[in-house]
């Protein structure tokens, strides 16, 4: 069959759709998700299919294209294609092999993962298959397969350098703002650390977002090679340099369910580590009650997990449990992260002391592991350059590096609009929810209006009286600002007996 094109100005991110006529589609006996063949002269694609009822949408007789279909198959509004029905791609059925709890070969796992990154699994394709690794775990050598498949799917940041260190910490805790300040340290002490962050899925600020109130963070692998070699360090976006791109489309389709199957999760954090050529990495898991783990058992079968992955891949690595009960940061929200870094990184009186305190500690154990200071010394040797002024010197050298240029704490623009919330009764800070505060961060405008979040002027183990400020709202929006508020009645957070 031959129908006309017809333009619709959404993006998908990379997934090929078409939307026909239900006449047409009654014609062709195709129905919703099918997939079809497009060819337009001399180029061929393999797109999904929507089906619409409504003439004002897709008429009978035409196809309408989304952005990257029309993109892909270089045709132009009005022209006319031809059309065919198209079998399922095979990694399909490897997916339903895997929801029945079957292992799945490399050679499986590799043409699922390509499928992926060449759009040729819809969403509710993508999400069966984050659903098989979570309802059937992963099995050692189906993560390292992934892992490698991952890696093989991007673009690989090579270095000439002996030791390439990275750190991750999997997330669930506010304000944690550690590799802004451990990266600094480590190229300061000659270390190599080109470090790849995410954005915010469902915390009110990932280090990506964080770091661009600076500075751009979104660069090619060629110019991030450029940035490591002149500074030994870099803060990139991981979604912009191509590295393991499948993974940022695994994560699209895991967040409404906040799913994270291990095997996955580990796969995703090891791509990346492994396309930057790292040689030791350390992975921060918080534990705790309103953590993303909640209990020491499943943190250390996670651990054991990450250190026998690892060592299939060849990495060095050290795995360690922090305390995941309460934000790191005083600030939540991207501007107001920034400012913590900054005071901390200057030594300031208004530092921010449990995010001094674990940057320290997670920069001394890397110093250790990569033998810039003996076991048991590396936390003194990060404290002398953090206290020297050289992780400062240098975090601004990266920072200038990437575009940005030197400003104090005080110069970080932050919401006009604010509302302080008190205590009602005396006693001590029990409990500070990572989770609600997380969530009335994001109510407030974080991350996308970058100068909302939370300030909190207490952490667990704090004395109040009756009337101190537990923390303050920052919103640019008066509405959000209330409606910040009403859910913080509704919900509290904060815990003080």
């Amino acid at each position: 069959m031959r129908l006309k094109v017809k333009k619709i100005h959404i993006n998908t991110g990379n997934t090929l759709i078409a939307v026909i006529n239900k006449e047409d589609a009654k014609q062709l006996d195709i129905y919703s998700l099918d997939r079809i063949t497009i060819t337009c002269k001399n180029k061929k694609i393999i797109a999904t299919i929507d089906i619409t009822d409504s003439e004002n949408v897709v008429k009978k007789g035409e196809i309408g294209l989304f952005e990257e279909t029309i993109d892909a198959l270089y045709c132009k509004v009005n022209q006319l294609v031809d059309i065919s029905l198209e079998r399922k791609p095979r990694s399909v059925g490897f997916i339903l092999k895997k929801l029945k709890g079957e292992r799945l070969n490399k050679e499986e796992i590799f043409e699922i993962v390509k499928d992926i990154n060449e759009g040729k699994l819809s969403d509710i394709e993508l999400t069966y298959f984050v659903a098989a690794g979570y309802i059937r775990e992963l099995s050692l050598q189906e993560t390292v397969s992934l892992t490698k498949a991952m890696i093989a799917s991007g673009a690989t940041l090579k270095l000439n350098r002996k030791i390439i260190v990275d750190k991750h910490c999997i997330g669930g805790v506010a304000g944690n703002r550690t590799t802004m300040i451990v990266v600094p340290i480590l190229a300061a002490a000659g270390l190599t650390i080109p470090k790849t962050s995410s954005r915010s899925i469902t915390s009110a600020a990932g280090t990506a977002d964080t770091v661009e109130v600076l500075c751009n963070v979104t660069f090619s692998v060629k110019d991030m090679k450029k940035i490591v070699e002149k500074t030994n360090a870099c803060f990139a976006w991981g979604g912009a340099v191509n590295l393991a791109p499948a993974d940022d489309k695994i994560i699209k389709v895991e967040s409404p369910m906040s799913l994270d199957p291990v095997g996955q999760l580990i796969a995703s954090i090891l791509a990346k580590k492994k396309s930057v050529c790292a040689t030791h990495v350390l992975i921060d898991i918080p534990v705790g009650r309103s953590a993303k783990i909640e209990s020491r058992k499943q943190a250390n079968m996670l651990k054991k997990k990450f250190l026998d992955i690892g060592h299939e891949l060849g990495l060095k690595m050290k795995v360690i449990l922090t305390d995941g009960t309460q934000p790191i940061g005083n600030g939540i929200g991207p501007a107001l992260e920034a400012k913590d870094v900054i005071e901390t990184l200057k030594n300031s009186p208004n530092e921010c002391r449990l995010l001094r305190k674990k940057s320290l500690f997670v920069a001394g154990l890397l110093l250790e592991m990569c033998g810039k200071a003996r076991i048991g010394e590396g936390r003194k040797l990060a404290e002398n350059i953090l206290n020297s002024g050289k992780a400062y010197k240098k975090f601004f050298e990266i920072i200038k590096a990437q575009g940005g240029k030197e400003v104090t704490a005080d110069e970080i623009p932050i919401a006009k609009n604010f509302k302080d919330i008190h205590t009602d009764n005396k006693g001590i800070v029990r409990h500070v929810d990572n989770k609600i505060i997380n969530k009335l961060a994001r109510l407030a405008g974080a991350p996308h209006d970058k100068e909302a979040g939370i300030y909190l002027f207490v952490h667990k183990g704090c004395k109040v009286k009756k009337g101190d400020k537990l923390f303050r709202i920052y919103s640019d929006n008066k509405e959000r600002l209330e409606f910040t508020y009403q859910e913080y009645k509704r919900k509290d957070g904060i815990v003080v007996e």
